[in-house]
């Protein structure tokens, strides 16, 4: 049986593609090519309207990731709750590299008290977390005109059953291998990409 037309010119145009990716220079850009905003810039540049939450992390590379990859999309503000540890610190900026100076943060002694002042302001607000009832990311529709807030837990304990409770919904990533679970910065990597090609 031969090939429809379309099916022989997406042939067609999959081995040209594959023609021209072979003969492309792929020569690694240099970091003054990236042409990155200052801290400067950044502070006043448009952000997604997306709040990020640590409920008691305590691995400050962790931290550090959160903030590095906040900067890289444009994350309103970093809300450290309880263990949380806070900058300026040698162990946060080792991953964070001096996003911490660019993203904008504060501190709360108990994440609940910040669920409520996001809530009051106006937040949806969502726990990283598995959870009965909870959505799966792919399926999380998030409109542009309002504001959301994500809570990522503790490295083994997630977030609390407390803090969940107080929440409007819960989000989970699908997971398909044998652990239970994915590192928090990692977690928090798929989820900030998520929110921010759905909001940007």
């Amino acid at each position: 049986m031969g090939l429809s037309p379309a099916a022989v010119l997406t042939l067609f145009n999959s081995k040209k593609l594959i023609a021209d990716n072979k003969s492309m220079k792929r020569r690694k850009l240099k970091l003054e090519e990236l042409h990155r905003i200052s801290v400067g810039e950044f502070r006043v540049a448009r952000k997604i309207p997306l709040i990020v939450v640590l409920d008691n992390v305590r691995s400050l590379h962790n931290v550090g990731s959160v903030f590095r990859t906040s900067d890289a999309f444009r994350v309103e503000e970093i809300i450290l709750c309880g263990i949380t540890a806070t900058p300026p610190n040698v162990d946060i900026h080792k991953t964070a590299l001096g996003a911490e100076d660019a993203v904008k943060w504060r501190y709360f002694e108990e994440t609940p008290e910040a669920v409520q002042t996001l809530k009051s302001a106006g937040y949806t607000v969502f726990a990283i977390e598995q959870a009965e009832n909870s959505l799966s990311l792919e399926s999380v529709v998030l409109e542009k005109e309002k504001r959301y807030a994500v809570i990522f837990g503790h490295e083994v304990h997630g977030v609390q059953q407390s803090v969940v409770d107080s929440c409007d919904g819960c989000i989970e990533i699908p997971q398909y291998g044998t652990k239970h679970s994915l590192n928090v910065s990692v977690t928090a990597g798929i989820v900030i990409w998520d929110f921010f090609r759905k909001l940007m």
